[in-house]
């Protein structure tokens, strides 16, 4: 059976660690990818920039398929322009999984997310949609992940945790059980996260610290 062909959104590093999870997980044949006109006739890892995102209308009638590839942290209110323009034009965002992770059937996974080489993801937990999991993350039982979030590289969020839409918990953060992050938070790498935080705010530190807010 053919594979259908699917198509990336942004080309930069992160977009490296995608590809490489789509071709283990064997679901679908990469057609291109999407980014600055300067790019057009390049490759990344062997897959070609075909164009910029004003082409998303013309290639949602063709393929269907597309994944945000762009990188979250300084980006995520473009990540999430660009899912909503995929969306107007009717295309796709399915939800692409690493073969070497965890999710537990009594998960829920948005569409649009990406669940990461090695991470876990246990029962009860939701996740949101064009949301990152991940290389090594776990999210315990009950938490919930909301929409455009990042949960970067070998972070631990213990259970009953929850994660504000379009936040970025940084790589080996730790977050204590029953602890939410607020909307749009930055959690700086090595972080352990133990009591509630405030929205649109920096925090950074063992324990976790206000550092600043964002205008």
């Amino acid at each position: 059976m053919t594979k259908p062909k699917i198509v990336l959104l942004g080309g930069g590093g992160h977009c490296k660690s995608v590809i490489d999870v789509i071709r283990l997980e064997n679901k679908y044949n990469i057609l291109g990818i999407l980014d600055v006109p300067e790019k057009i006739d390049q490759s990344l890892l062997g897959v070609p920039f075909i164009g910029t995102d004003e082409i998303i209308p013309e290639l949602a009638e063709k393929f269907n398929y597309f994944v945000i590839t762009l990188g979250h942290l300084g980006f995520p209110t473009r990540r999430k322009e660009l899912f909503t323009s995929v969306l107007k034009y009717n295309g796709e965002l399915p939800v692409i999984i690493s073969p070497s992770a965890y999710v537990s059937r009594d998960s829920k996974i948005g569409m649009g997310s990406v669940i990461f080489h090695s991470s876990v993801i246990n029962a009860s937990v939701t996740v949101g949609v064009n949301s990152i999991i991940n290389t090594g993350s776990i999210v315990d039982h009950d938490s919930i992940i909301g929409d455009d979030v990042h949960i970067s590289t070998r972070t631990v969020i213990n259970g009953q945790c929850d994660v504000g839409d379009m936040s970025f918990v940084g790589s080996g953060a730790v977050v204590s059980h029953n602890v939410s992050i607020g909307k749009n938070n930055i959690i700086g790498a090595g972080s352990v996260v133990l009591k509630d935080t405030n929205d649109n705010s920096i925090y950074a530190g063992a324990p976790a610290t206000f550092r600043k807010k964002f205008s």
